[in-house]
């Protein structure tokens, strides 16, 4: 889990974890560090949303669109 998660993390990813899966409280904490340690900033998903202007692409990429 922790090395799917590291490697494939971009900027704008948004990461799910299930609650009640053995490993994942032990994986979150050292996903969250490193991350962390890599420059990364958590935010919510409502902050990480264009609200207005805006438009998603074939990838599922949100894109501002001015």
């Amino acid at each position: 889990m922790y090395s799917r998660v590291v490697t494939k993390t971009e900027n704008g990813s948004i990461l799910l974890f299930h609650n009640g899966v053995e490993n994942t409280p032990e994986a979150l904490r050292k996903i969250l560090e490193k991350l962390k340690n890599d420059g990364y900033e958590f935010v919510t998903v409502s902050e990480l949303i264009y609200w207005d202007n805006a438009e998603i692409d074939y990838s599922g990429k949100q894109k501002s669109i001015s």
